[in-house]
């Protein structure tokens, strides 16, 4: 794997040494702000214009890169999950096998 360039590997700790101690609801308030962002730029890439070109490589290792730690971040809480739903840990009763972030019961829905 290629080395990370000092810049970035160094915001990257000081972000990891923050999230240490973040709260779970907070950690995952982050996260929407960052996959957010993530989208908003795929979707900027994934526009055409003239400089197609120039974000091609750009949006390509962004797109490649983002769904690779997705799909590892999924199978991980997927894993997590399963092991707790188990073990008949906490109070939350998902009514699906596939709960989505709304699904979440802190997640305040839409006046019906």
């Amino acid at each position: 794997m290629a080395e990370m360039p000092d810049e970035p590997r160094r915001f990257a700790d000081e972000i990891r040494d923050h999230l240490d101690g973040v709260p779970n609801d907070e950690l995952l308030a982050a996260l929407d702000i960052v996959l957010l962002e993530l989208e908003r730029r795929l979707l900027k890439y994934a526009r055409t214009g003239h400089e197609i070109l120039e974000m091609a490589n750009e949006g390509l290792v962004l797109g490649v890169r983002a769904g690779a730690r997705l799909g590892q971040a999924q199978s991980s809480a997927t894993h997590a999950a399963g092991h707790l739903q188990l073990m008949g840990v906490g109070d939350w009763k998902p009514t699906s096998t596939r709960p989505g972030w709304s699904h979440d019961p802190r997640v305040e829905g839409e006046a019906e």
